[in-house]
C-alpha cells in the first residue's frame, strides 16, 4: 500500500494503471472501524484495486461541532487499511483540498432538506462538495458507503445521476456492535453510562421494524420505544423515503455525543 498526500501524486498514480482497471473509492474520515472495514471488503471483492482516502473535511462540521477534537490517528489507520488490502491511501490535508480561493460548492436541494441538513446546516453540501472531488480525481468505477448515514448516500447518489457521472455507488449494510449500536467513530466518545443509554437507539428501530412488518406504525412504536430512555434526548425520529427506499431514520444525543441511525423498510439497498 503506498499513502498518496496530494492531488497531483493521486491522479499520477492512477494514471499509470492500465486500461480496463477497474478502481474501487472508499471515502472516509479516518478512525476506521468494522463500518469501513466492511466498505473495504466489498470494494476489494468487486474492484481491482482499491483507494481509500483519509480526510477529515471541515466542510461538513458546523460551528460548535467537533472538527477540532475528531478522532484521527494515521499511523493505526494506514495498518488497517493495509491489512484490508487498499492498494492508494489517499490523505490529503485540508489547503490541498480547499486550496487558497476555493470557492465553488455542490447542493442536492431537496434530498438534502430536512433531517440532517435541519439539525447540521451545510453538512451534507460539504458532503456532495468533497465527494465529487474525489470523484474527479480517482476516476473509480464503484464507491462505496455506508446504511447508516441513509440520507448522505442519497445524496451521493442523486449528485452521481444529475451529473451524469460514471460510477456506481454502492451501499453497504450497517454493521453493529454485539448491543445493536450501528459502529461509528463517535462511539469513542461515550462513557460505559452514556453507552448504556445509547441502545435505545437502536432498540426503537428495531421495535419500529417490527411494527411495519405486522402493518402497524413504525415510526408511533419508534418514538413510544425512544421515550422509554430518559438519558437520550432525540433530534428527529422520522420515515424518510430516500431514492425509493422506505427507511425510518432517527438522530438523538446522549451526554455531549449526536448518534444517527435508520432501519430501511423498504426497497433495496444500491
Amino acid at each position: 500500500m503506498k499513502t498518496l498526500r496530494t492531488r497531483s501524486d493521486l491522479r499520477a498514480a492512477l494514471g499509470s494503471m492500465g486500461a480496463g482497471v477497474e478502481v474501487g473509492l472508499v471515502p472516509t474520515m479516518g478512525a476506521l472501524h468494522a463500518g469501513h472495514l466492511a466498505l473495504l471488503e466489498a470494494a476489494r471483492a468487486e474492484c481491482d484495486l482499491v483507494v481509500a482516502s483519509i480526510f477529515v473535511n471541515p466542510t461538513q462540521f458546523g460551528p460548535g461541532e467537533d472538527f477540532e477534537t475528531y478522532p484521527r490517528d494515521e499511523k493505526s489507520d494506514a495498518r488497517t487499511a493495509k491489512a484490508a488490502g487498499v492498494d492508494y491511501l489517499f490523505v490529503p490535508p485540508v489547503k490541498e483540498m480547499y486550496p487558497d480561493g476555493f470557492q465553488t460548492w455542490v447542493e442536492v436541494e431537496r434530498l438534502s432538506q430536512g433531517l440532517e441538513d435541519d439539525a447540521r446546516p451545510g453538512h451534507l453540501r460539504g458532503v456532495a462538495t468533497v465527494c465529487l472531488k474525489l470523484f474527479n480525481l480517482a476516476r473509480p468505477r464503484r464507491a462505496y458507503f455506508g446504511q447508516k448515514d441513509a440520507q448522505q448516500s442519497a445524496v451521493v447518489e442523486q449528485l452521481v445521476r444529475d451529473l451524469d457521472l460514471d460510477v456506481q455507488i454502492r451501499v453497504v449494510p450497517t454493521v453493529r456492535d454485539e448491543d445493536g449500536l450501528a459502529v461509528s467513530s463517535r462511539n469513542a466518545y461515550l462513557s460505559d453510562e452514556e453507552r448504556l443509554a445509547a441502545r435505545a437507539l437502536p432498540r426503537s428501530l428495531f421495535a419500529g421494524e417490527e411494527a411495519h412488518q405486522h402493518g402497524a406504525d413504525a415510526l408511533a412504536a419508534a418514538r413510544v420505544a425512544l421515550s422509554t430512555e430518559p438519558r437520550l434526548t432525540p433530534e428527529y425520529v422520522e420515515l424518510a423515503r430516500f431514492n425509493g427506499r422506505l427507511h425510518l431514520v432517527a438522530a438523538a444525543r446522549v451526554g455531549r455525543t449526536r448518534l444517527i441511525d435508520n432501519v430501511l423498510l423498504e426497497g433495496e439497498l444500491a
